[in-house]
């Protein structure tokens, strides 16, 4: 009776490894990865949103009439290095009465009680498109707009837009180098996790030998749980993950603004791939190495 029960549980293990164990190590490797490409989807985002509002401001001449007005802002609105947003050109129009206006609200003076006049202009307020976001795009942008009838000046920040390229560019191949480190060490903790697992069968697998099994048919067992503990564990990541971020745009709203629903299922579908080929290809090499140990080696 003893001896069926052994057999039964060792029937059981047959082509079988630790699953709790493997898949808890590959959802860690998978769960470090994931946050970090959410960090990198987040980080993103908030580059373009600092760029989509990089603003030059455009004085106009005074006592320019309104018709002069709106076609100089359908003129710069048609040229290409506008940004194009849901609502049209990224081209609006402050008259000097509302920047009058604005003034007093901010400093709580009336600057026409003394001075018998309004001294400020007519101004157009216009974003650049990311990829005219450049010293020397800015100022032949500059140069274009000041020659135009009817322009009195064109001012923006250039230290600004210098300042905010050379830190996207140094925390972009700061992310990267990182990423490249991160890929690495889960290669290295998924295929050591799935040999360590697969150390206790490499006795059975040469039992499965010595009976006549071919290594495909050795093989297939190993693989189609291998895949179902990395799709299995990539599942968990994504859901874990889902649910972080979510909290996340609960306790911050501003964060929610950085949100992109397209780049998040593009990471958590590389994460379930991820999972899936890792740990089949592990195993597959885990299995081919103890296939080809001779009878000695396995000891």
């Amino acid at each position: 009776m003893a001896a069926k029960e052994i057999k039964k549980r060792q029937k059981k293990r047959l082509g079988t490894y630790p699953a709790a164990s493997v898949i808890f190590s590959i959802f860690l490797a998978l769960f470090i990865i994931g946050l970090f490409g959410l960090l990198m989807i987040h980080t993103q985002k908030l580059s373009e949103l600092i760029k989509q509002n990089i603003e030059v401001q455009v004085y106009l001449d005074k006592n320019i009439s309104d018709a002069q007005i709106t076609q100089i802002q359908k003129r710069i609105g048609s040229e290409t290095y506008i940004l194009v947003t849901d609502d049209g050109p990224a081209v609006s129009l402050v008259s000097r009465e509302e920047a009058a206006a604005q003034f007093k609200n901010e400093t709580g003076e009336d600057f026409s009680n003394f001075l018998g006049d309004n001294p400020l202009r007519d101004l157009l307020k216009i974003k650049i498109a990311p990829p005219f976001q450049f010293s020397d795009s800015l100022k032949d942008i500059s140069s274009s707009i000041e020659n135009m009838g009817g322009v009195y000046e064109v001012v923006y920040v250039e230290n600004l837009v210098d300042s905010i390229n050379n830190n996207v560019t140094n925390i972009s191949l700061v992310l990267i180098g990182f990423a490249s480190l991160l890929i690495l060490i889960v290669v290295l903790l998924i295929n050591t996790t799935i040999k360590l697992a697969l150390f206790s069968q490499r006795f059975l697998i040469r039992s499965m030998q010595l009976v006549g099994a071919t290594s495909r048919f050795i093989r297939r067992p190993f693989l189609t749980r291998s895949i179902v503990y990395g799709l299995t564990a990539g599942l968990i990541t994504c859901g874990v993950l889902f649910g972080i971020t979510k909290y996340a745009y609960q306790q911050i709203e501003e964060l929610a603004a950085l949100s992109d629903e397209r780049s998040i299922f593009v990471l958590f579908a590389g994460i379930i791939a991820i999972g899936v080929i890792l740990a089949s290809l592990s195993t597959y090499k885990s299995i081919s190495k103890y296939l080809n140990m001779s009878l000695d080696d396995l000891y």
